[in-house]
């Protein structure tokens, strides 16, 4: 298997999603390749951070809320508790209050990658408005942890791009080459959820900025409004201690993320797709 098999299945064999002969290709891989050997460690310690985030349990009164709007479309009478929600509501309010703390324990988990297709169709759990930050702070996250986060080293945007050629099945548009404010240090082959993606990786002065571009087709995207100075229109998210920038261009999505403060992730923004 080649790199580019490899890492999009890391996380299922991390999590026992593969059947034997893929998980045999896989591990034959991983033993004689030191970069995915990393990545899959990177996996593993991400899996390990997601888990430890702390669960919250959802207010009593949405719980009473779901309760009373559950009953009242049973029974065709809204806003009326009948008796028998009464003599049940501890035990559908429990079963309700489990189904909502897994929602909010989980929903910063990757989405799951299955083995990708040419023209991979974007699975409805990976493409919903909400899920898009988390996803895009997520890859963030694989990156700036990875020991080699880089597959091109930067020898500026003309150096970089054509690396993509072959690699992907669009050519990102990114026109920046780095300077001195958010110097350009290389690029590598990522995912936004199920799909492939462009990585670009800058810097600005210790932070770790990433750039994703990837095709947005049947993706929900997130509200968004004209970024000062600029023609973008962009939504803006913060999530974890981190910025997301996303907006769309020319037939490409964009996902911005760092710690980075957000004047600065905006300027960046606005010098990627200047023309």
């Amino acid at each position: 298997m080649t790199c580019d098999a490899t890492r999009p299945l890391l996380g299922d064999r991390l999590r026992g999603r593969l059947d034997a002969t893929a998980s045999a290709a896989v591990d034959a891989h991983v033993a004689a390749c030191d970069r995915c050997r990393n990545q899959l460690a990177t996996e593993e310690a991400l899996d390990g951070a997601l888990d430890r985030l702390p669960r919250q349990r959802a207010p009593a009164s949405l719980r009473r809320r779901l309760g009373q709007q559950i009953d009242a479309a049973a029974l065709g009478v809204p806003g009326r508790p009948s008796r028998l929600w009464t003599l049940a509501s501890p035990l559908v309010s429990g079963c309700l209050a489990a189904a909502l703390v897994l929602i909010v324990g989980r929903a910063a988990l990757p989405p799951a990658v299955s083995t990708p297709s040419p023209s991979p169709s974007p699975s409805p759990s990976a493409t919903s408005a909400l899920a898009m930050p988390e996803e895009a702070v997520n890859n963030h996250l694989r990156v700036v942890s990875s020991a080699h986060p880089a597959d091109i080293e930067s020898g500026g945007i003309h150096q970089v791009k054509p690396w993509f050629t072959g690699r992907l099945e669009f050519a990102p548009r990114v026109t920046f080459s780095g300077d001195e404010e958010f110097p350009l240090t290389g690029g590598s082959i990522g995912y936004f959820g199920s799909r492939k993606a462009a990585v670009f990786l800058f810097r600005h002065r210790l932070h770790a900025i990433t750039l994703l571009v990837f095709e947005p087709q049947g993706l929900i995207w997130p509200p968004a409004s004209r970024l000062a100075g600029t023609r973008l229109d962009v939504a803006e998210t913060s999530t974890r201690g981190f910025t997301v920038l996303m907006w769309r261009d020319a037939g490409l999505g964009y996902a911005l993320v760092s710690d980075v403060n957000r004047q600065d992730l905006a300027t960046l923004a606005g010098r990627i797709n200047q023309d």
